[in-house]
């Protein structure tokens, strides 16, 4: 059985760093283009990046240039780097592994995990 596992939130302050980590298990493989969203309560989850199975990346506007989506088929993680957050990106934050089927837009494949919780202090 696929799964996902997401590790390495917590609380830092505004201009710090994170690095998030997604564990894949079970049927998913470097084959799999892998996603990282994040989610606010009260609001729709969004998709922050992206990471092909040959290593393509893609990034939503909002994180450009900040974030950095990474994958180690070896270790089957997928983390995601973040530095410079601001308040704005507390959230809890998911992988999956996605279909490619519109640029920007990956489609889910799996039931969202648990997530890690993200907070930007001010």
């Amino acid at each position: 059985q696929a799964q996902v596992v997401e590790s390495g939130g917590g609380l830092v302050q505004a201009g710090g760093s994170l690095r998030l980590s997604c564990a894949t298990s079970g049927s998913i493989s470097s084959n799999n283009a892998m996603a990282w969203y994040r989610q606010v309560p009260g609001k729709e989850i969004e998709w922050v990046a992206t990471i092909t199975r040959t290593g393509t990346t893609d990034y939503a506007d909002s994180v450009r240039g900040r974030f950095t989506i990474s994958r180690d088929n070896a270790k089957n993680t997928v983390p995601l780097q973040m530095n410079s957050l601001s308040p704005e990106d507390t959230a809890v934050y998911y992988c999956n592994a996605v279909l490619i089927l519109q640029i920007g837009r990956p489609t889910p494949l799996l039931a969202w995990g648990q997530g890690t919780q993200v907070t930007v202090s001010s």
